[in-house]
């Protein structure tokens, strides 16, 4: 027993002086953010890695640099007033595992890059800034070709790529020349108590995880130009699998929360709860599949929106498209289903990309139905202002469209929930509020199987054609809505439809 306490407080001696510090000071770097300090940076990393690992030490100052490459064991600290602060020139980055983002644009550039890495850490007091907006303007004075095609050369902020046993907390991450921040296929995962201020040029996502395992995110403040939190799997070797993220707030020029922009391989088993999400310009909280991926056992709950242009949109699509061309093959269709979504509060935007807006977006494709999805407890105020006419837009199926709210447009005809092909669906305890009367249905569903309507609680309007319409549903069941409504219809079934219940409803003007 003495030998084996011996040898225990030897291993822990030797990890201690192991574990040592590395001041990039001592290497060499100047912290006047004019002077380039990439080689010395690097060196310190490198050194700290060959000595068993530890932790590299930035000190106050501005300590420019193109890219850095974290290695197994290395964390790097920020002391407070910190900054690694990237070079504005194109030339001062590398590329160390490139591949084709969602859009068909060649990326994979960073500031901060590690590659099949293990137990490796940012933290501390200070900042990451990738100077995003000083890059582009230094770049579009050579590069003529449009933004559209020439975003892609310019780097991701932090990049982390198949690596295990990842560490990020307290940092701030500033200005990405595009992505924040960019975990791939890497398990292990915790990012915690992180600041993101990334606004000023296009695709500065805050927080993406592609295809990792393993992940904890918490209590992080983001504020993006791009979507805040985005899961992807860029390829269909890995799938975005047990993952719990809680305490986040999210703002965004694009979505707060959203899944399968990039979607090959599966995303199951995660846990976002209790997060704040405000002024985002493109969806609160979206959910896609589009690319070939399973999505299933996805549990959002304990969500308040403000000022978001349309709460929901929930998409199973037949897009296809490859990313990484030299490996992968196009897979078919994938599947949507076991998705709850409860406990959610949100103001929608009276300017939305669809006028006027709606509150919930819900379709699959003709033979692939959204499958066993669960709003519960849910609570939109709304706009309003639906005409007659609006109530029977048409909407484009638009089958391999990239995946946005907008392709649906210009309008919906529901102002609460629009639901194309699918099965399973329970909407249960619902309440929409309208500043002003909207002659759209509040529920229109269209080729469905299995739909129950429970518990719904409806705003006062007055003059619509109908307060739910289904078409072409079979087996569903309206029950206990309640409202003060004048319709000529309570429920609208036409079509092939069979099957519908209606009971236990107490709306004062209008029939069933």
């Amino acid at each position: 027993m003495k030998l084996l306490v011996s040898l225990f407080m030897l291993a822990a001696f030797t990890n201690c002086v192991k574990a040592a510090d590395f001041n990039i000071l001592k290497y060499g770097a100047v912290g006047d953010g004019v002077t380039l300090n990439t080689a010395v940076i690097q060196k310190a990393i490198d050194e700290c890695h060959q000595s068993g690992g530890g932790k590299v030490i930035f000190p106050e100052g501005k300590f420019l640099s193109g890219t850095i490459v974290l290695k197994d064991n290395c964390t790097i600290h920020f002391e407070k007033n910190a900054v690694l602060l990237g070079s504005v020139d194109l030339k001062d980055y590398k590329n160390l595992d490139p591949f084709t983002e969602g859009l068909g644009i060649d990326v994979g550039w960073a500031l901060l890059v590690a590659v099949d890495a293990k137990n490796i850490g940012l933290e501390g007091a200070g900042t990451i800034d990738g100077q995003g907006s000083a890059i582009k303007a230094k770049h579009i004075l050579t590069d003529t070709r449009p933004e559209g095609q020439r975003w892609g050369m310019r780097p991701f902020l932090v990049r982390i790529v198949r690596c295990d046993g990842v560490t990020v907390k307290d940092v701030t991450l500033k200005y990405a020349g595009a992505w924040t921040s960019h975990y791939f296929q890497s398990k292990n995962l915790r990012i915690e108590d992180v600041k993101i201020q990334s606004v000023g040029v296009a695709h500065n996502d805050g927080i993406g995880i592609d295809g990792c395992q393993d992940v904890i995110i918490k209590n992080c403040d983001v504020v993006s130009g791009d979507d805040a939190l985005v899961f992807k799997t860029t390829s269909s070797k890995m799938a975005c699998r047990n993952i719990v993220v809680s305490g986040l707030r999210l703002k965004s020029s694009q979505a707060g929360i959203k899944m399968g922009t990039e979607s090959m391989a599966a995303f199951e088993n995660i846990k976002i709860s209790n997060c704040h999400i405000y002024e985002t310009r493109n969806g609160g909280i979206k959910l896609l599949t589009v690319d070939g991926a399973n999505l299933r056992n996805i549990e959002i709950s304990d969500i308040t929106m403000e000022d978001v242009r349309t709460p929901m949109l929930f998409r199973l699509g037949s897009r296809l498209s490859v990313f990484r061309k030299n490996s992968e093959t196009q897979q078919p269709t994938g599947t949507f289903e076991n998705v709850v979504i409860r406990n959610v509060k949100a103001n929608a935007s009276a300017n939305s990309q669809l006028m006027p807006p709606t509150g919930i977006l819900i379709t699959g494709v003709p033979g692939h139905y959204i499958t066993g999805l669960t709003l519960e407890n849910i609570e939109i105020s709304l706009a309003g202002g639906g005409l007659a006419e609006h109530a029977r837009q048409a909407v484009p199926e638009a089958i391999d469209q990239y995946p946005e709210v907008k392709t649906f447009g210009p309008r919906v005809p529901a102002y609460g929930i629009w639901a194309r092909h699918v099965k399973g669906l329970k909407l249960k305890n619902v309440k929409f509020n309208l500043a002003s009367n909207d002659l759209r249905p509040a529920l229109v569903c269209e080729d469905g199987i299995g739909v129950e309507v429970s518990n719904w609680k409806l705003p006062e309007t007055t003059g619509a054609a109908s307060i739910i319409r289904f078409e072409n549903v079979q087996n569903a069941q309206v029950k206990d809505v309640t409202g003060k409504v004048t319709a000529k219809k309570f429920v609208l079934v036409e079509g092939n439809s069979k099957a519908i219940s209606i009971k236990d409803n107490k709306i004062s003007g209008t029939t069933n």
